[in-house]
């Protein structure tokens, strides 16, 4: 098919400010309207692969999100299971992070229209909203405990058998075989700040002694100066977000986990 009438297709399927304009032998640049949240345009190249054409980001849509959000969160939990079922929906494939789709029967309208429904379906992920973001804050706490601590030196939920045997004061993990076992607190949001700074109190009434305490905030910068500062006289040590310190908290938990 001619490359103008390709374009014709295109204009006719999706919108009729669509242009292409040749970048080599069997490659062209699509240019369209659409954009992402910040005003960067959808990158998508239309090129040649063998015998047949495809429709191409190039690797462009995930590293966009990488501005916002760490290339690891997005390959698990919530976050992952969006992206997944977007791919699915929309037959867009997920080559080693180059988004994809082959253009079946000359369908190069049809196909562009889907292509350009999946990037913008996958760079809502960074628009969750708040509920969804916490969850995946707690998604992410929890595969990062599980990547830096041994299963049989923690443990998720733990609260105090003897003294607290309904559970009222919990710590999200406890790691256990050291010297002193580390609380570590997962902080997404005032309360549970609160929560952790009262369950801290509660450890060091039982223990008559110093708590080895961490607490990790999904964003400190949003937590309640008050709140804040009443933790901060319980907590050992802090982290003022998940997503920015991820390679200094597996380094602190390597180095306990060595002493």
């Amino acid at each position: 098919m001619a490359i103008e009438a390709i374009e014709h297709g295109f204009r006719e399927k999706v919108c009729k400010s669509i242009r292409i304009t040749s970048e080599g032998i069997n490659r062209y640049r699509v240019f369209t309207p659409f954009l992402f949240e910040d005003g960067d345009h959808f990158s998508i190249v239309l090129k040649r692969e063998g015998k047949q054409w495809i429709l191409s980001d190039e690797g462009h849509t995930f590293m966009h999100l990488t501005y916002e959000i760490d290339e690891k969160d997005l390959q698990r939990g919530t976050r992952i299971k969006i992206i997944e079922s977007v791919l699915d929906q929309f037959s867009v494939q997920d080559r080693e992070g180059e988004l994809m789709v082959r253009i079946p029967n000359d369908q190069y309208g049809d196909a562009l229209y889907s292509f350009i429904q999946a990037i913008g379906k996958i760079s809502d992920v960074s628009f969750l909203s708040r509920e969804r973001v916490r969850s995946t804050f707690l998604e992410d706490f929890r595969a990062l405990l599980e990547t830096a601590v041994p299963e049989i030196r923690r443990e998720f939920d733990w609260h105090d058998p003897v003294h607290d045997p309904e559970g009222k004061y919990v710590v999200d993990c406890r790691v256990n075989r050291l010297a002193g076992p580390l609380h570590i607190f997962a902080l997404p949001n005032d309360d549970r700040v609160r929560d952790a700074t009262i369950a801290l109190l509660q450890l060091e009434r039982w223990t008559e002694g110093s708590i080895r305490s961490i607490g990790i905030f999904e964003d400190q910068e949003e937590t309640n100066r008050k709140v804040l500062a009443r933790f901060s006289d319980v907590c050992e040590k802090q982290y003022s977000s998940l997503v920015s310190n991820r390679e200094r908290v597996q380094l602190y938990l390597s180095q306990a986990l060595g002493d």
